[in-house]
């Protein structure tokens, strides 16, 4: 099969790039010829098609002039750029399918009547709540927020919940309701739910409920296993305020002091390092390491290292890699009860899920984890079971294929 995946970046910038350029090594693995289709940016791996992709722009921060401003909004709506040059691309390339990830902003679903045009079927991977959430994350202020979902995209509006600004909350809701209105997303044959809440939630906005499909991702199974408890708490992810670091350092005071050795590994980079830093000198001072970005390598020897790692999320996750990564390892999780968490982690089995923003909570539950090394043992060879199970590639691979081919049989 001839298989075109898009997404606007084309390097490891984050999960949704990661995923896709993961799966298309899967797919040439099984035999596929899979090309790719972005936008123009300096970062991307070497493309085959790159000479077609839409100019490089940038949203974030907004220019100052209104020209500019206007030029933008544009683009984000309807990409004449980025149509043209996915139309030349299939000519060229001839597709069976196109595989569309994160289109939004810099290549518009301007693309999708491109492929509707050219008879291709589309298939697109969710990878956060964009088409019910015009700030993609529901959240408002850094809070938890779905009205979106019920009180439609007019409340982003109303709340100004894209940075408290009027401006910047118009022109996200203008986007979402736009393409709702026009229904931009019309061609895409099938949208996969990487978690049963994504999927539920873009039910309950009402985007195309017969066409939404929950379908796990993947990691890679085929690494070294814990064979030992390990000792400490892991984080692995970025440091941004929704990935609730905070409240994972106030609480290792309170697991230190019933757990004597506790100690937090944090690796990752993001807005908020330098803050986070200040926290743990202050609140939990030699209990918290800061690591960096590291290698993947290095990742998954400190996994292997450690009795358990921590999602203390404060936003609904959809499916994580982190918790992924960790139970391919065999290292259990808790996390916060929260969005995809909830699908992910079973108490008592493989981890445990916590109430957010509860750093008494989370240490209760971690406690168990550093201070009985077989039951860390046993949770983590649950989790390791549940990777293999439901997250292995060969078998999320063979799925996607089935779904290609049912979206290619229904455009016949």
């Amino acid at each position: 099969m001839r298989i075109l995946q898009v997404n606007k970046f084309l390097y490891r910038r984050g999960g949704a790039e990661g995923y896709l350029l993961d799966l298309a090594d899967l797919q040439r693995a099984q035999g596929h010829h899979v090309e790719y289709f972005g936008m123009s940016y300096p970062e991307n791996l070497p493309m085959r098609y790159a000479d077609h992709f839409p100019s490089r722009v940038d949203f974030e921060p907004a220019p100052e002039a209104l020209s500019k401003r206007v030029e933008l909004v544009g683009r984000m709506l309807w990409s004449r750029s980025a149509a043209s040059g996915i139309a030349e691309v299939i000519a060229d390339f001839r597709p069976d399918v196109v595989h569309c990830h994160n289109i939004y902003h810099q290549l518009s679903p301007s693309i999708l009547r491109a492929c509707a045009a050219a008879g291709v079927p589309v298939v697109m991977t969710l990878h956060d709540y964009k088409l019910a959430c015009p700030t993609y994350q529901f959240l408002d202020k850094g809070e938890i927020c779905t009205a979106c979902v019920t009180g439609g995209v007019i409340q982003a509006l109303k709340r100004r919940c894209k940075d408290g600004s009027l401006a910047a909350s118009g022109i996200a809701a203008l986007e979402v309701g736009a393409h709702r209105t026009l229904r931009a997303y019309g061609p895409v044959s099938t949208f996969l739910c990487p978690s049963v809440f994504l999927r539920d939630q873009m039910a309950a906005a009402g985007i195309a409920p017969e066409k939404l499909l929950h379908l796990d991702n993947f990691t890679d199974t085929d690494v070294p296993v814990r064979t030992e408890p390990g000792t400490g708490v892991l984080f692995a992810g970025r440091l941004s305020h929704e990935k609730g670091v905070d409240v994972l350092i106030d609480a290792m005071p309170v697991l230190a002091a019933e757990t004597p050795g506790a100690v937090l590994d944090v690796v990752g980079d993001g807005p908020d390092r330098a803050e986070l830093e200040e926290r743990a000198a202050r609140v939990a001072p030699g209990l918290v390491r800061f690591h960096g970005r590291v290698s993947a390598d290095e990742v998954r020897a400190r996994l292997r290292a450690a009795a358990v790692s921590a999602v203390p999320s404060r936003w609904y996750e959809n499916q994580p890699l982190s918790v992924l990564e960790a139970f391919a390892s065999g290292v259990p999780v808790v996390a916060s009860a929260l969005g995809g968490l909830t699908d992910l982690v079973t108490p008592g089995v493989d981890g445990d899920l916590v109430p957010a923003e509860d750093p008494a909570a989370l240490a209760l539950a971690l406690r168990p984890y550093l201070s009985d090394p077989q039951y860390s043992l046993r949770h983590g060879a649950s989790a390791r079971e549940r990777a293999l199970r439901r997250h292995a590639p060969a078998e999320h691979a063979e799925r996607i294929a089935r779904v290609y081919e049912e979206a290619v049989t229904r455009r016949v």
